[in-house]
């Protein structure tokens, strides 16, 4: 392949989480594999809030803020990632409601200079007994406020 990855700017919203490419994420042309995308942005999102001490365990009922569905998700590939290795994510979120949220993301270079692929994931944090929306809890939209992106 011949297309080049963009350049990005250097960060000066959200966080840079680190994530590994394995072997068996790239496809038979040897490149990750389109399906594979979202799942390093899960695991990014999965360190980051462990990282500020939001841990999920498994129990929907005690999950809180983890108990939430994807209302959308939106993804461009601009370069393929073409090796396993050193990558990372960087995300942030365009926008916290009441009972929901947009977050941005880029997968990229480790120095977050070099972008392959970008999107947007709307979340809806629902009851885990009616799965109707409920409200994110008062520490989740404290720490959530330290992602926005400043808006132009």
């Amino acid at each position: 392949m011949t297309a080049e990855a963009p350049a990005s700017p250097a960060l000066s919203y959200g966080q840079l989480v680190p994530v590994t490419v394995h072997f068996d994420d790239l496809d038979a042309l040897g490149l990750l594999h389109n399906a594979r995308y979202p799942v390093m942005v899960e695991r990014a999102w999965t360190a980051l809030w462990a990282e500020r001490g939001l841990v999920f365990e498994g129990d929907w009922a005690a999950a809180g803020d983890f108990c939430n569905v994807v209302k959308e998700l939106r993804i461009t590939y601009d370069a393929p990632v073409d090796r396993h290795g050193a990558y990372a994510v960087h995300i942030w979120l365009d926008r916290l409601g009441t009972t929901g949220l947009t977050y941005g993301f880029r997968f990229c270079s480790v120095d977050g200079m070099t972008t392959y692929a970008r999107g947007t994931r709307v979340l809806v944090r629902v009851d885990p007994a009616t799965h109707r929306p409920a409200p994110w809890s008062e520490l989740f939209r404290t720490l959530g406020r330290e992602l926005l992106r400043p808006q132009d």
